[in-house]
């Protein structure tokens, strides 16, 4: 995959985790999930100060836990942090983050076992390439977040985070406004879990229905991209506005539009918290 310094800063992680070592600091606090974050690139290092800051334990997975940098990291993210190899850091979690680039993406999660019941959340820039108009272009089929589920058909696989740099992770005032997060899984247990953890950092996740959604969060992605491989001064970032007035209209014009969710849709709709006003009541 061809990746610019641009990309390798807004969406990348560079920090793998193979090598053995556990390095920690200070102590939790407690009735927080523990948080397996494996990467310590641009991504899992602003990730790791926040979570650690709202209470969860986090624990880096790194092929380098021992260096300088990886220490460094651990000290400036406090409450019990601490650095391991990737498998050791993903079996001690309960939620695991991924934030390692795609290329290693294999390797590294065939190493880490079944990872049953575990909430798997991708962030990760899938497979891709520059293609002959100079703008990036995906090439991992159907999606990454769908591809890591196929290797980890035990663990509840959600796809988010991948639509925004690591600035708004840091700081998600960053962006003048609330930031959202589309979250993508079979699994409205861990959309949930993604959602609280979403809304506890400032921003504003959304149901963005089934796995095979990731396929347009991806997209999102590509999109996210543009004016940073066309060089703009400015770029952007994704809020979705609340509307009801499809709810509140059941004629588009040309066809009468009934149904409503499946029955299936349903048993995934995951509660959101509540980071926006609620819609007006439709008018009778």
């Amino acid at each position: 995959m061809f990746l610019s310094r641009i990309v390798l800063a807004i969406i990348s992680s560079v920090g793998l985790c193979y090598s053995a070592g556990c390095f920690s600091q200070g102590s939790p606090q407690p009735n927080r999930e523990v948080i397996a974050i494996l990467g310590t690139g641009d991504m899992g290092d602003s990730f790791g100060p926040r979570l650690a800051k709202l209470g969860y334990k986090v624990i880096y997975g790194s092929r380098s836990p021992a260096s300088e940098r990886v220490l460094a990291l651990i000290e400036n993210t406090g409450n019990g942090a601490s650095a391991m190899t990737s498998d050791m850091a993903a079996r001690s979690a309960e939620i695991v983050f991924l934030a390692i680039p795609w290329e290693p993406m294999e390797q590294v999660i065939k190493s880490l076992g079944d990872m049953e019941g575990k909430t798997i959340i991708d962030l990760s820039w899938p497979a891709s390439i520059l293609a002959d108009d100079g703008h990036y272009q995906m090439t991992t089929d159907p999606s990454g977040a769908e591809v890591i589920q196929g290797w980890l058909p035990k663990a509840m696989v959600v796809k988010a985070f991948g639509t925004t740099g690591s600035n708004v992770i840091d700081n998600p005032n960053d962006a003048d406004g609330l930031v959202t997060i589309p979250i993508a899984s079979d699994h409205r247990e861990a959309k949930e879990i993604t959602a609280r953890i979403a809304a506890e950092l400032g921003l504003d996740p959304v149901d963005a229905g089934p796995l095979r959604m990731a396929r347009n969060i991806e997209a999102m992605m590509e999109l996210y991209l543009v004016p940073h491989t066309q060089g703009r001064d400015s770029g952007w970032e994704f809020y979705f506005r609340r509307t009801n007035y499809w709810q509140c209209n059941t004629y588009t014009g040309s066809e009468d539009v009934s149904g409503g969710l499946s029955e299936a849709d349903l048993a995934n709709l995951a509660e959101m918290p509540m980071t926006h006003a609620a819609p007006e009541p439709c008018k009778e």
